[in-house]
């Protein structure tokens, strides 16, 4: 369910949040994001099932999720007899953040225009209150 931004503002959001809010993520991509973060290392998507205890398609669906949204990035790893295998580990938090940053920044900046815009088709129509 799509919550408005009254909602966000009065709940309980957490820095978490921010992937749903802007991404519009889910609640398992934000535990998928935390397993990958809780460890060291890169993950397969196989431990980053494990990690969430979930299927494996379904842990890859989240995975591709986070990488689309630039949250973790995917490195493949070789064989030296041949095949390969992908790992997947967060994106550093500083560029996460200003992206969210300039997303927010162009968000604000629409919602702007779109209020003026709104004042105006709409100031004239509505006779004030006596």
């Amino acid at each position: 369910m799509s919550q408005s931004v009254r909602d966000h503002l009065t709940g309980n959001m957490q820095c978490e949040s921010l992937l749903e809010c802007f991404h519009g993520l889910k609640g398992l991509d934000r535990d998928v994001f935390s397993a990958l973060v809780a460890v060291d290392d890169p993950l397969t998507v196989d431990a980053v099932a494990d990690a969430v205890d979930r299927e494996r398609s379904t842990a890859y669906r989240s995975v591709r999720r986070l990488v689309d949204a630039g949250f973790v990035r995917a490195e493949q790893i070789n064989y030296d007899d041949g095949g390969y295998y992908h790992v997947y580990e967060p994106v550093d938090a500083e560029l996460v953040a200003a992206d969210l940053q300039q997303m927010l920044d162009e968000w604000y900046a629409l919602m702007d225009q779109l209020i003026d815009e709104f004042e105006g088709k709409y100031a004239e129509r509505v006779a004030p209150a006596e």
